[in-house]
């Protein structure tokens, strides 16, 4: 089988299934067992991104390759049913019309397919697998924090990347900077990389590396105003008008409640900007203004432009987040049940503002009164993107080698301590460490920093 240019290097026999549930809703499913030859007793579940409607069968090739049983669904709702799986203003989205498929989508998808398919595991090889794990980036990484909080005891092992877990407030992120980057505000390509290139200027060298890369961005100390066009010996050509500078600022701030200043979502971080221009309608036209529309006023003649960032917020969070969140801090069945997490964040991520799960990962030890790194991580990605690569850090590896640290963590009881890095799409012989935060990689002295062996975490 050749899936998007991958081949499968092992014989499998693959099972097409359906879940009913709800009304008389329909999830689609695959489910692939690989020759007793290369099995190993691990059940995998892959998740979907965006408004998913499809089975990610890239994801389940490579792993049906590393010799997994692996399954996967199409979130309970068909995309060829949705727009195709995208959305867009002011067009009609079914599935975010009825309950039990916005249910599905998130907070139930993983688990209305995974107990048939272990039944299934089950029948072929004579036994359920010994070990469950799932993988999921975006959407998926969401899906990940649903099964802890909603579904703790189904799986021992999850990696989220990327997690968009509080989705109905990235949704209102994408309004802010849509709203905030119109006409004499717009940023083009040419001056986010400007603005890029100025940060790595001022920061590249905090961790004593100079390589192009931020490794902590929240050390960063630039002033977007140094970038004015009025300021002395600044280029005219690649200067920021006032307009611009103002725009800049909010994105970086993130949208805030008009009632009190408080934060609604955070905003993105120094070393991101050049990633920034689906920010700039884009991204709220794919999710936000369908989200409004659909979900919450079921309106699609609702203006977008006239949302309130605080009176409306309310109603996001009543009409969408009760179905669409996975942000309680209340993991203990999950932790009761011997469960492990690793999530994934990229600093340079276009979608998604980096420091959310730091932020979340200190609710969590909130609620906890403590560690939590027994049964949850959290890795940053220096100059990664959103699951993966940045087109704009092509020298960064961007395979992260998460789950065998995953593995050794659920089967052996060995904490991870760093995960490695490798492949960057430019080609070139570099590997990272990556540290769990908030440790970051400090390079030994007269160490290789294109070499991963040379840092440690600190």
């Amino acid at each position: 089988m050749i899936v998007s240019g991958a081949t499968n290097t092992a014989a499998f026999c693959q099972v097409v299934g359906s879940v009913t549930y709800g009304g008389n809703e329909t999830l689609n499913f695959q489910l692939w067992l690989p020759d007793t030859s290369v099995y190993e007793g691990r059940y995998m579940a892959v998740g979907g991104g965006g408004m998913a409607g499809t089975i990610d069968t890239y994801s389940m090739l490579l792993l049906l390759n590393q010799g997994f049983a692996v399954a996967g669904g199409d979130s309970g709702h068909l995309a060829s049913q949705n727009n195709n799986g995208s959305g867009a203003p002011n067009t009609y989205i079914p599935y975010l019309h009825n309950t039990d498929e916005v249910l599905a989508w998130i907070h139930n998808a993983i688990s209305l397919f995974t107990p048939p398919a272990k039944t299934l595991i089950g029948c072929f090889y004579g036994q359920e697998p010994r070990y469950s794990y799932y993988d999921g980036c975006s959407t998926g990484g969401a899906q990940g924090f649903a099964l802890a909080q909603f579904h703790p005891t189904l799986f021992d092992g999850i990696i989220a990347g990327s997690p968009g877990n509080w989705y109905s407030h990235l949704a209102l992120s994408f309004l802010w900077n849509g709203l905030k980057t119109q006409n004499a505000s717009y940023l083009p390509q040419s001056t986010l990389n400007s603005i890029t290139s100025a940060v790595l200027d001022k920061c590249d060298t905090i961790d004593g590396v100079k390589d192009r890369l931020i490794e902590n961005p929240l050390l960063c100390k630039f002033d977007i105003g140094s970038l004015a066009c009025s300021s002395t010996g600044i280029n005219q050509s690649s200067c920021l008008t006032a307009d611009q500078i103002a725009a800049a600022k909010a994105v970086y701030a993130g949208p805030r409640s008009t009632l009190d200043g408080s934060q609604i979502y955070p905003g993105f971080n120094y070393g991101s900007e050049s990633g920034w221009l689906d920010q700039e309608q884009l991204l709220s036209d794919a999710f936000a203004i369908p989200i409004l529309q659909n979900l919450v006023y079921d309106n699609l003649n609702y203006d977008y432009r006239s949302f309130n960032f605080g009176s409306n917020v309310r109603d996001v969070d009543n009409k969408a987040g009760v179905y669409i969140d996975e942000i309680s801090p209340d993991l203990s069945a999950f932790r009761k049940s011997g469960g492990k997490m690793l999530v994934t964040q990229g600093w340079a991520d276009p979608l998604n503002a980096a420091t959310w799960p730091i932020q979340h990962l200190e609710q969590l030890q909130s609620f906890f009164h403590g560690d939590i790194s027994d049964f949850f991580n959290l890795f940053m990605i220096p100059g990664a993107g959103h699951c993966g690569a940045s087109a704009n850090y092509p020298d960064v590896p961007a395979t992260y080698h998460t789950l065998e640290k995953l593995i050794q963590w659920v089967e052996r009881e060995e904490k991870p301590e760093w995960v490695l890095s490798t492949d960057p799409p430019s080609g070139a012989n570099i590997t990272r460490l990556l540290c769990p935060w908030p440790k970051t990689a400090k390079l030994l002295r007269g160490g290789d920093q294109s070499w991963w062996g040379s840092y440690v975490c600190e």
